[in-house]
Order: C-alpha cells, then sequence, then structure tokens
C-alpha cells in the first residue's frame, strides 16, 4: 500500500493508493466515522483490474490538513473530489466510489464533472439526492438520526472523545450489528483523535443541517443536490441501522440500479469485501 500527499483546493491531502501510475484513476472517498483504510480491501481489487486507485483522507480527517476555510457543506466535498481528479492525473475515464459522507460528494462531483471526468460512479449506504426525500419523515429513521441532531450541540466533542472516543465505536456496532469492526475503528480514531479533527467532523453535519451555502460554492453545492448523469450502482446493506433498508425500497427511496445486499450493515464493503467488490467491479467493467 502506497501512502502520500497531494495538494488540492488549499488543502494537503493525506492518501492511500494502489495500482499502476498510468492506470486509469479511480477515487474512492470515505464517510463518518471512518478514514482512507475503510478501502483496503477495494484499493487492491481495483489495481489488480489496472486502475490507479486512490482513497483520500476527506478534509479535517487526520492526517489530511484541517481546512483554514472552515468550510464542510457539501459543497466543499464537491470542490475537493473536482481538484483531487486534476492533481492526481485523471482523465474522462476516470471513476468515482464513495460511502457514506464520501458518497455525498461524490454524487456532487460527478454531476458538478460530468462525463467529460467521471465514467461511472458507484456510491455505498447513503442513497442519491432525488431518493432521500423520507430521510426526516420517517420516525424510526429520526432516531436511528439522533447523532446528527446531537451533533449541533457545544458538547458534543467532549461527549463523542470521552474513553478514547468510545462513542465511535458504539456507532460502528450499531450501524453494522455483529460485525467487529475494532480494526477499523481504530483507524477512525487515529483520523479524529485530535479535538481540531474531531470538530472538523462534526462541521459536515453543522454545515447539513444549518443549510447555509457559500456564495464561492454556490455551483458545487448545486450539484451536490443533482443526479449524475454517468451510470450509477449504489449498493445499501440490508442489515443497515443508519439508513434504514426500508427508506431504499419503499416509494420515497425507490430508484434503478440498486442493489440491497444481504447480510450485511452500513459497513458493508468492510463486512463481506468480495461480495461487494464482485459487484463493483462488475459494474465498472459493464
Amino acid at each position: 500500500m502506497e501512502q502520500g500527499t497531494v495538494h488540492a483546493n488549499g488543502i494537503d491531502f493525506a492518501w492511500l493508493a494502489e495500482g499502476p501510475s498510468d492506470g486509469p484513476l479511480a477515487l474512492l472517498l470515505h464517510g463518518f466515522p471512518d478514514s482512507a483504510w475503510t478501502w483496503q480491501h477495494l484499493l487492491s481489487d481495483l489495481a489488480a483490474d489496472g486502475y490507479r486507485a486512490v482513497a483520500p483522507f476527506m478534509r479535517g480527517y487526520a492526517p489530511t490538513d484541517v481546512p483554514a476555510d472552515g468550510r464542510y457543506q457539501a459543497g466543499a466535498l464537491v470542490a475537493d473530489a473536482h481538484a483531487l481528479h486534476g492533481a492526481l492525473g485523471g482523465d474522462g475515464r476516470a471513476v468515482l466510489i464513495g460511502h457514506d459522507w464520501g458518497a455525498m460528494a461524490a454524487y456532487g462531483a460527478a454531476a458538478f464533472g460530468g462525463l467529460d471526468m467521471w465514467s461511472r460512479v458507484v456510491t455505498m449506504a447513503v442513497p442519491p439526492p432525488h431518493a432521500l426525500g423520507g430521510l426526516f419523515l420517517d420516525y424510526d429513521q429520526l432516531k436511528r438520526s439522533f447523532y446528527m441532531f446531537f451533533f449541533q450541540l457545544p458538547l458534543a466533542e467532549a461527549v463523542v472523545g470521552m474513553n478514547d472516543l468510545d462513542f465511535l465505536a458504539r456507532l460502528w456496532a450499531d450501524w453494522s450489528p455483529g460485525f467487529d469492526g475494532t480494526e477499523h475503528v481504530a483507524h477512525a480514531r487515529d483520523a479524529l483523535r485530535s479535538p481540531e479533527n474531531m470538530t472538523a467532523a462534526l462541521g459536515y453535519y453543522r454545515a447539513l443541517i444549518s443549510g447555509e451555502v457559500d456564495p464561492a460554492l454556490a455551483a458545487e453545492q448545486a450539484a451536490a443536490a443533482s443526479k449524475p448523469p454517468q451510470p450509477l450502482l449504489y449498493l445499501h446493506g440490508a442489515n443497515d441501522r443508519c439508513i434504514g433498508p426500508d427508506l431504499i425500497a419503499g416509494p420515497n427511496g425507490s430508484y434503478p440500479d440498486t442493489v440491497l445486499v444481504e447480510g450485511v450493515g452500513h459497513f458493508l464493503h468492510l463486512e463481506q469485501p468480495a461480495v461487494v467488490n464482485r459487484m463493483v467491479l462488475d459494474f465498472l467493467r459493464a
């Protein structure tokens, strides 16, 4: 596994990578509470298929910089992915893969960059914007999403940071029942242990709830609410306890190109990497 840094959109992004330097770019974006290490299995399989697979640590997640601009809205994530495409030598063959917040960034980046920059998109665990209508209209989902509202409180950093960020381990256990995520939670702890990094990660949720739009990111923010023009594969765990699969299959969430993966929860790509990676590679090869 290669490790390095690249400067893009005013930020030094740390990354993990595998694959030939002249291969088409596969940009893999992680979510919360996670790190670039979440893609350790898929990076290897993409590299074996000829891709230059790169997984950056998202803005604010150590060892990537905490951004001086303090921007964490979806438009900022779109701008990051757009800039990383250029900084990493991407072209029209590039593909985007995202999980959780990384999925939200991928939708917007794909719509913003268009077919000239991205050929295909794979997302997991957070459905496209046009399928999220029922997220805050369903009682059971509101209970699952308690953390989003708790993160708005000034005391959130202190509570989440207690007992070496045990809060994060509890989220992993809740969201992927029965899965031992100890190794991966350790990477998340490393990325978020610093108070500055924790505030950055919570900033994603604070920007989402506030709904503020930075005029400098208006185009990127609009793209984040758009449907990508590329072929899109969406994967969701049938046992996901973060965003319930009932919202994916129901009238507010149904849409094409969706696979409900049995026997896995929110971190489906880590719970059953062989199954999920096969689906991803079959889609990219099609």
